[in-house]
């Protein structure tokens, strides 16, 4: 059943506990437990129907729900052009959807869910991947590169860990953490990569595939993003990897413009930029993800709230 992105909810419909002061309250610790994986923990009550759904869509391209929309990005191209007048010089789009997706995950934290071994997790942190082309040459390898990010960060620190990471990634001779671990991989024998790759499967099936790995996995993490426009095309729908735990890809594609005519009858001028996601519908229900969507849609659209971190974060359920 495909996701209604127009569905209307607020955070006190959904099952989630709210914690206030979020920059001066410490992360709160959990004992980890039995069941529990280093990259999340396992949630032991959602509703039946809910934890049933993992056994019987068992893998991701199963459970993927396609939806897009479009951003009115007239009057965020001023405040983007401000910020980089401030010092921000790379500053664009990109960090704006990163950001406002942080914020959402700050108070809609169901979107941070995974699934592994046919169980819903809580991740533990907000991990953003994007795959890049050092050059823009259709002979410019590509690199993959992923940054960790806190409920509470602002477009700021966003901007400042992003931009960190991508230099490392981009740089004359640069190497990521998974170029390195895909170089050692390559070095197994092809008539074992398939075992190989398999092994490591099943480890992560069971929980016990080292966070070392999870960590510079591509195909483990909060979300993908993905920029269509740096390439002069519109937003593609991409498939979500059965390998791994990532539950939501974003792309968003090339500015247009459009003319919209008001109710006084006048014309005015307008950009936008279009997006389309794909989903696992099995970490939460429609009504929470559309309501998580209209978050980011809002949050977007005000940008300057992300100048300053949460009023509150929102704990997922246990």
């Amino acid at each position: 059943m495909e996701t209604q992105a127009t569905a209307c909810a607020t955070t006190e419909e959904t099952d989630i506990t709210p914690v206030t002061d979020p920059k001066k309250e410490k992360k709160k610790k959990r004992r980890r437990r039995l069941g529990d994986r280093a990259d999340g923990r396992r949630i032991r009550t959602l509703e039946p129907a809910a934890r049933i759904s993992p056994y019987i869509m068992k893998i991701r391209s199963d459970a993927q729900n396609h939806f897009e929309d479009e951003i009115d990005i007239t009057d965020i191209e001023p405040y983007i052009r401000e910020l980089r007048a401030r010092g921000y010089k790379n500053l664009g789009l990109l960090h704006i959807l990163i950001a406002a997706y942080v914020r959402t995950v700050a108070t809609r934290p169901g979107i941070n869910r995974f699934i592994a071994g046919n169980k819903v997790f809580s991740r533990n942190n907000i991990e953003v991947v994007m795959t890049i082309k050092k050059k823009l040459s259709t002979t410019a390898p590509d690199t993959t590169m992923k940054c960790i990010f806190e409920p509470t960060d602002t477009i700021y620190d966003v901007y400042e860990k992003w931009n960190a990471v991508a230099v490392a990634a981009i740089g004359d001779g640069s190497s990521t953490d998974f170029d390195n671990t895909a170089k050692l991989i390559n070095l197994i024998p092809g008539f074992l990569m398939k075992l190989a790759i398999n092994f490591l499967r099943g480890l992560d099936y069971i929980g016990l595939l080292p966070r070392a790995l999870t960590k510079v996995s591509p195909f483990h993490g909060s979300m993908v993003i993905t920029s269509m426009g740096s390439l002069g095309i519109g937003p593609i729908y991409h498939h979500l990897y059965d390998f791994g735990n990532l539950p939501i890809f974003l792309s968003y594609g090339k500015k247009y413009t459009r003319y919209i005519v008001d109710e006084e009858g006048e014309v005015h001028k307008r950009n936008f930029v279009g997006f389309r996601v794909v989903t696992d519908e099995r970490i939460c229900d429609g009504y929470y993800y559309a309501s998580a969507f209209k978050n980011l849609l809002h949050i977007i659209k005000n940008p300057r709230s992300l100048e300053l971190p949460p009023e509150k974060v929102v704990e997922d359920i246990d």
